[in-house]
């Protein structure tokens, strides 16, 4: 019984991370109705937050470093939820309503910041900040009779275009210098220290040690929910984004501005990946191909919970995690070895990680051909439309 409480915790802690990522995930789909496949990718940018986070605070002194895992957690939320508005303000909002062309976006969004993960540079961040500026610069200070004119879009694209150019024969011109050159992460897999007071036991039930880490991550996902929760049923902001979700065209008639709730939508849900992202990195080592591990997952929690539906998530969440630990582990095969042949073969043919994936997906769409709609269905924009 030991071995299945073990597996039981760890299933609990599996589960936690997915409710933190299937959270973000769920506000940003269940409430906008955006398929945001980049989503994995923005756990993947709070993981390697995390990790940069990690080595600022190693020189200055044990005591201190100790306590960098709780300013990586903020951090991961604040530039993971930035990097969301600028996702949404630049490129989401202008495909609501196209549930096709905004799944590709995001999918080509998850390849860039794959790729940028692997290949960023002291070269290559100059020569986008570069592009960048001039860019907006052009934009900005152009005439407004110039603005004014029916050919202007192109010439803004133009302009674009000439920056981009002028970013890359910058890089280009840096790239000589190896020091400027080299890749700040590469391809390879980091690790991440978790500071002291996360490691070992944090005490025992019945004999039975508590993983410092496991429970750790139980409590902070136990906490962002309640956080999530009240902001959405009590905090101003929170209330104008049910409403526009009820709503759209009323809540802009009543005052509300849409565009901003679209973009803190879109920020909280990306912040909360970045967290989730964060508290991966105690589980093990993190790589630029994190995002793909787990966003399948989020999508299997969001569909079997009913979208939108935060008791859904948690229930659901949990489901899968308890499943893919106790089922993919083998544990029952220890815990219990006097099992019946025939439940026996079957169990140890789903005692793998990846045919414990195969139960779950057996298990979704069987109770999908039942509950349709998941475990707690709710109206949103998306399934008004």
């Amino acid at each position: 019984m030991e071995l299945i409480f073990s597996q039981l915790l760890d299933g609990l802690s599996i589960g936690s991370v997915l409710l933190l990522a299937a959270t973000g995930l769920a506000i940003v789909f269940g409430l906008m109705g955006v398929i945001n496949l980049a989503h994995g990718e923005l756990m993947m940018v709070g993981a390697y937050v995390t990790f940069v986070t990690q080595n600022m605070f190693r020189p200055l002194g044990e005591g201190v470093f100790q306590l960098y895992y709780l300013f990586a957690l903020v951090f991961s939320f604040v530039i993971t939820a930035i990097v969301g508005v600028l996702l949404e303000r630049t490129l989401i909002r202008q495909l609501y309503g196209r549930p096709l062309e905004t799944l590709l976006a995001t999918w080509g969004v998850s390849l860039v910041l794959i790729q940028f993960i692997r290949s960023v540079s002291t070269s290559m961040t100059i020569g986008i900040v570069v592009a960048v500026v001039l860019g907006f610069l052009a934009s900005r200070f152009s005439p407004k009779a110039l603005k004014r004119a029916a050919f202007y879009p192109y010439l803004s694209g133009i302009f674009w275009v000439v920056s981009a150019i002028i970013g890359f024969v910058t890089i280009t011109a840096l790239s000589g210098s190896k020091a400027l050159a080299k890749p700040w992460f590469g391809p390879r897999n980091i690790d991440v220290t978790a500071p002291k007071w996360l490691q070992g036991s944090w005490g025992s039930i019945a004999g039975i040690e508590l993983p410092g880490i496991r429970i750790f991550i139980i409590i902070l996902s136990a906490l962002l929910l309640a956080f999530v929760a009240w902001f959405l049923t009590k905090s101003v902001w929170g209330l104008r984004i049910r409403s526009v979700t009820q709503n759209r065209q009323m809540s802009n008639c009543l005052g509300i501005p849409t565009d901003s709730v679209d973009s803190i939508t879109f920020g909280i849900g990306s912040g909360l990946a970045g967290v989730a992202g964060c508290a991966i990195t105690l589980l093990g080592s993190v790589g630029p191909n994190l995002g793909a591990a787990y966003i399948v997952s989020c999508f299997m929690v969001i569909v079997l919970g009913g979208v939108g539906n935060l008791v859904g998530t948690v229930i659901a969440s949990m489901m899968l995690g308890i499943i893919q630990s106790i089922i993919g582990s083998g544990a029952i095969l220890i815990a219990f070895p006097d099992i019946p042949n025939p439940a026996s073969a079957v169990i140890e043919f789903f005692a793998t990680t990846s045919m414990s994936y195969v139960l779950i997906f057996i298990f979704i769409i069987s109770f999908l051909q039942f509950k349709p709609t998941g475990m707690f269905p709710q109206k949103g924009r998306s399934v008004e439309s």
